[in-house]
C-alpha cells in the first residue's frame, strides 16, 4: 500500500483499535496467478508484540485450501468519504477522498480441533452478539456438531501490517475545519465517521 509518511500509522493501539471497530474485512490469496478474495468476520487479538487474528471459511470455499501456503493479505477498511475543494480556500484545488485503511499479511494456520473451532465460534459471538451465547449454549451438541463441518477455522499470525489515514493531515486548520464541519453536516454515517475521526487526530496533534 503506498503510505506518505504524512498519513503513516504507528500507533499499534490506534491500529488494533480500528482493526476491531471494522472487523469484517476482505481477505486476498493468490490462487494460480489470480487473487481471490473472501469477506469475512475477524476476531483481532493482541500477546504481547503479536497480532493474531481468527476467522473461518465455508468449507465449500475452496480459497481456504491455499492460505497456509500463501502469504495472504487482509484489508480492514470502512469508512470513506468524498472531500469536495469547496472546503479549500484556493479555488485551484480538485476532490478527493478521505479513508483509512489497514493492510495485514500473514499465512494461515488451519485449525483442525473441535474444540478449539467451537471456542472460536464462541469467541465471535462473544464479540458480535453477547446475548446470543445462551441460546448458542442451549443448541443440541450433534446440531453445533453438523454446523462446523462445514466450515474451515484458521488463525493467522501478522507477519506485517501497514496502516494508512488519510484524514486532510497536509491542509490548512481552517479547511480541516471546513472538512469537518461539512462531513459533520452530512446524513452519509461513513461521513459522520470520518469527521469523527478527523477531529480526534486534531486533537492529538
Amino acid at each position: 500500500m503506498y503510505v506518505p509518511q504524512v498519513n503513516k500509522m504507528d500507533d499499534l493501539i490506534e491500529i488494533l483499535d480500528f482493526m476491531k471497530r471494522f472487523s469484517f474485512a476482505s481477505i486476498i490469496t493468490n490462487i494460480d496467478h489470480i487473487p481471490v478474495a473472501t469477506h469475512l468476520p475477524f476476531i483481532i487479538e493482541s500477546h504481547q508484540d503479536k497480532i493474531i487474528i481468527t476467522s473461518h471459511f465455508a468449507k465449500a470455499n475452496r480459497q481456504w485450501q491455499h492460505v497456509a501456503s500463501n502469504n495472504n493479505l487482509i484489508i480492514f477498511t470502512e469508512p470513506h468519504a468524498y472531500i469536495s475543494p469547496q472546503n479549500y480556500l484556493n479555488e485551484q484545488n480538485v476532490p478527493t477522498w478521505n479513508y483509512i485503511s489497514i493492510h495485514a499479511y500473514g499465512k494461515a494456520e488451519l485449525i483442525k480441533d473441535e474444540e478449539a473451532i467451537f471456542d472460536i465460534l464462541k469467541s465471535t459471538i462473544n464479540f458480535y452478539e453477547k446475548d446470543y451465547l445462551t441460546q448458542w449454549d442451549n443448541l443440541p451438541e450433534d446440531y453445533k456438531t453438523n454446523l462446523i463441518k462445514g466450515i474451515v477455522a484458521f488463525r493467522i499470525e501478522i507477519d506485517k501490517i501497514e496502516g494508512k489515514k488519510k484524514l486532510s493531515q497536509n491542509r490548512k486548520e481552517i479547511e480541516k475545519t471546513n472538512i469537518i464541519n461539512s462531513l459533520s453536516q452530512s446524513k452519509s454515517g461513513a461521513d459522520q465517521l470520518i469527521a469523527e475521526y478527523m477531529k480526534n487526530e486534531s486533537a492529538s496533534t
